[in-house]
């Protein structure tokens, strides 16, 4: 795995700033999390660790669809 030093974020910085660890992982795949100046853990974004079925992500799109456009449904039905 080849990581840039844009990804390393210490322990005290993913505690008290858990939002740009999450926005590291966004922007790059994942980031690295050192304790006690040692690699210790690794975020990465589910979507892209996982493999999923093209009727799993399907599910999912409609999921999120359905849940931004729920009063519009209704209004429809």
């Amino acid at each position: 795995m080849i990581l840039k030093t844009e990804q390393i974020i210490t322990m005290t910085e993913a505690n008290q700033n858990f939002s740009k660890a999450a926005k590291t992982a966004d922007k790059y795949g994942s980031a690295l999390i050192f304790k006690n100046n040692k690699p210790k853990y690794i975020l990465v974004d589910f979507e892209q660790h996982i493999e999923l079925t093209d009727d799993e992500k399907n599910e999912i799109v409609a999921k999120r669809i359905l849940a931004k456009h729920i009063q519009a449904f209704k209004n429809l039905a």
